[in-house]
């Protein structure tokens, strides 16, 4: 049973400018306050693969497998040989406003009982995905204003990313 965390913000911009951002090679730099750096793989038509390192030098693998022009994209996360996590972007237009939705399916521990895994979903891995997407979206609105890279923990430090010491 994998339940999904999803957060959602009201974009101040056009869904043009949007998509132009989100869509770039590495526009994690651009934005997201828990990273150190978003090198690509492969930015092609047919295959679209980056790293992301978090500022505590955790380092995922990113591996987009849909991609709608326009409108969001879909991709797997997680470590090189580890586990992945499925996430979606997804541009939505609702009330001639554009919003931007980023869902995440967090990988299960298979090998734990699920009663635990709800407690420990309902208590601890929501709530601090919670933080981490609302975090990462504010980021885009914050770029899209100010036009340059933002802060690192502009938002806070999250004790998942963040270079806590």
């Amino acid at each position: 049973m994998i339940i999904p965390v999803s957060n959602e913000i009201e974009i101040n911009s056009s869904a043009e400018k949007l998509w132009n951002l989100i869509s770039s090679p590495a526009h994690l730099n651009l934005f997201h306050p828990f990273c150190k750096e978003n090198k690509v793989i492969n930015w092609n038509k047919n295959e679209k693969k980056d790293v992301l390192i978090y500022l505590n030098d955790l380092k995922y693998i990113r591996e987009f497998y849909e991609w709608n022009e326009n409108y969001g994209y879909s991709l797997f996360i997680g470590e090189d040989n580890g586990e992945k996590s499925k996430v979606e972007w997804k541009v939505i237009f609702r009330n001639n406003k554009v919003f931007l939705k980023i869902k995440v399916y967090p990988y299960i521990f298979s090998n734990k009982n699920k009663l635990i895994y709800l407690f420990y979903y309902y208590f601890f891995i929501k709530p601090m995905l919670k933080k981490y997407l609302n975090s990462v979206l504010k980021g885009i609105n914050w770029y899209l204003k100010h036009k340059k890279p933002i802060p690192k923990n502009k938002f806070g430090k999250h004790s998942w990313f963040s270079n806590i010491s």
